[in-house]
């Protein structure tokens, strides 16, 4: 175990939907976690939390940050080695009213709270920070101009803005400014993890993770006359967590990593893997939507006709090589991903 202290980590956002895997993670892998939430109060958001409090009496830990409230992760932090900075707001384009006040604000503002604490805690040798490939590229299009249009490391996203893609831009600036800290100091390094689309499991019920309200919208039948031609990238939950731990305990992981499969998943694909499951489920779209009414309704679905340029029809490849050879990844099949997410909804739903 190391001497006391040197186990000892923090985990931002531990009640979200990341969060609450990795705490899980870390807590069998023997650590001390301290975790952030929002507010102690809210039972339905801490409840998962809470019950690992009881399975691993005295091992973790609870502290109310804000991101927006500066010195507020102090205390949470301190006596930690490893911090992990997994909150941050991620929703939907159509769901975000102001995008520099729902997103560019907390991801930027709390990453600096985050980064500020960081420097004040002498303890801290090494930062994990959860970022996206949206801090890669800005619409897939951009993608096609990579070297052989293959989604890698090496690239930022240059084209999103406030208002073309907050969340993109949001998570872009607030990676560079860590990136920027991290040059300026030599105590800690920072590692970033890239993950696609997050699919899988939810440990927590009250979620407002934009990549659970998405499939929400499959399996409630939005889609039900035919799947729109839009593909992810996407990666599993518990491959995310596993990273973020190989991320912090390989002594030689250093820069990005995406985390995502090499390839792509549509939306008639995770159809398709739903029906071998619910094959009368009528909600669930048989066929894939020609692109054209979806060029006609698309803005009644929040989606602009630059984001549908972007993004209709596109698919790349991804190199996630980094992520399987330096964190020992190995990515579960799609399918399995998508029926455990599906599975775990539906039980939540059940116990509304």
């Amino acid at each position: 175990m190391g001497a006391v202290g040197s186990r000892t980590v923090l985990v931002t956002g531990g009640s979200g939907f990341v969060g609450s895997h990795l705490v899980k993670r870390l807590l069998e892998r023997g650590y001390e976690v301290h975790s952030t939430v929002r507010s102690i109060a809210d039972p339905a958001k801490v409840r998962p939390l809470r019950e690992m409090q009881e399975a691993y009496p005295g091992r973790l830990s609870l502290f109310e940050a804000d991101l927006l409230t500066e010195g507020s992760f102090d205390e949470a932090m301190s006596g930690c080695r490893v911090v992990f900075h997994v909150a941050s707001p991620f929703r939907m384009p159509e769901k975000i009213k102001d995008g520099r006040r729902d997103m560019v604000d907390p991801a930027l503002l709390g990453t600096r709270n985050v980064l500020a604490a960081v420097e004040r805690t002498p303890t801290v040798d090494r930062l994990v920070l959860t970022s996206t490939v949206g801090a890669i590229f800005g619409a897939y299009a951009d993608v096609l101009d990579m070297d052989d249009a293959v989604l890698s490391e090496r690239y930022f996203n240059t084209t999103s803005t406030v208002e073309n893609n907050p969340y993109h831009y949001a998570k872009t600036v607030a990676e560079r400014a860590a990136w920027d800290a991290e040059a300026a100091q030599g105590r800690w390094r920072l590692v970033t993890v890239n993950p696609g689309l997050i699919l899988g499991p939810s440990l927590t019920p009250a979620s407002e993770s934009g990549s659970l309200f998405l499939l929400e919208e499959l399996f409630k039948g939005y889609f039900f006359y035919g799947a729109p031609d839009f593909s992810f990238t996407t990666v599993d939950v518990r491959e995310v967590a596993d990273a973020h731990i190989a991320a912090a305990e390989n002594p030689d992981a250093k820069g990005r990593y995406i985390l995502a499969a090499p390839t792509m998943t549509s939306f008639h694909d995770m159809a398709r893997i739903l029906r071998t499951r619910r094959p009368r489920d009528v909600r669930l779209p048989r066929t894939a939507l020609p692109h054209w009414p979806v060029r006609v309704l698309g803005p009644a679905f929040g989606l602009t006709q630059d984001y549908i340029r972007g993004h209709l029809g596109i698919r790349f490849r991804v190199d996630n090589s980094r992520s399987v050879s330096e964190l020992g990844i190995s990515y579960r099949p799609i399918e399995q991903t998508v029926l455990d997410h599906y599975a775990a909804w539906r039980s939540q739903r059940a116990a509304k």
